[in-house]
């Protein structure tokens, strides 16, 4: 059977999943503040100099990553997109001298739930035995 069509075991696919439901949950939690104005949001965004034009944007941005990333059939290209989204928040976090290690976790769980839930991904980057 060739490795793209493979299944994965059911640890790996529901590990796969509570990984996966952490950057999706974070990203949904963003959004709700970005898209309802919440003041601590707001004030988050305009006390780094952004303009507070900008904060509907970027909850609508949030707001597509998580839903893409959580649709099978799209997951793929939502953790493409969840992944330039945590780059921009890392910068974001360079630029405020803030820690920037928790939007490169994020990542890597995005990466590595997808990987355990996705077996299309396995063909990709094949993890030796």
């Amino acid at each position: 059977m060739p490795e793209s069509t493979q299944s994965v075991s059911k640890g790996a696919l529901w590990t796969g999943r509570v990984l996966s439901a952490i950057p999706t949950l974070l990203l949904l939690m963003a959004a709700v503040m970005n898209l309802t104005k919440n003041p601590q949001a707001v004030k988050g965004f305009v006390d780094f100099g952004y303009s507070p034009n900008v904060i509907v944007p970027i909850g609508i941005v949030a707001l597509a990553c998580a839903v893409l990333y959580a649709i099978p059939q799209t997951s793929v290209f939502g953790a493409a997109l969840m992944t330039a989204y945590l780059g921009g928040a890392v910068n974001y976090h360079v630029h405020n001298g803030q820690p920037f290690w928790p939007p490169i976790l994020v990542g890597i769980i995005v990466w590595v739930g997808l990987y355990l839930r996705e077996p299309r991904l396995h063909a990709l980057a094949p993890i030796r035995k």
